[in-house]
């Protein structure tokens, strides 16, 4: 009889000892995120902290990471916010850089500083 009760009090701690580390994992979960990659023409640091604040700007955005080098932002965004992406690549365009779906002002992008001009698509 003490071995069985032995038994299922190591039974019960191991099941507690599996719930707390299924919801210590919650940081990894991205439940209600979108991630998309979207590519942004642009040049140096410069154009990064402006693509990124661009895009930090617009509702619903979670987090923007722009590489200079592939030239892919990096956006995730609440899937409660289905227009986020669209906007996104509307505000970047609105600052002076290209994205697939917008093509920014003449006028915004020849107001850039030089090292942020980048061969524009006709």
């Amino acid at each position: 009889m003490k071995t069985i009760k032995i038994f299922i009090a190591t039974f019960i701690a191991f099941i507690a000892i599996q719930s707390a580390n299924a919801q210590s994992d919650k940081t990894q979960r991205t439940i209600g995120i979108k991630t998309e990659a979207i590519k942004v023409s642009g040049n140096c640091g410069m154009d990064k902290r402006r693509i990124e604040a661009a895009a930090y700007s617009v509702d619903g955005v979670k987090s923007a990471d722009w590489n200079e080098y592939s030239q892919v932002l990096t956006l995730k965004y609440s899937v409660f916010k289905k227009d986020a992406a669209d906007n996104v690549q509307r505000k970047i365009a609105s600052v002076g850089n290209d994205t697939e779906k917008y093509k920014a002002d003449d006028a915004v992008y020849q107001k850039l500083p030089d090292c942020c001009k980048y061969e524009r698509k006709q």
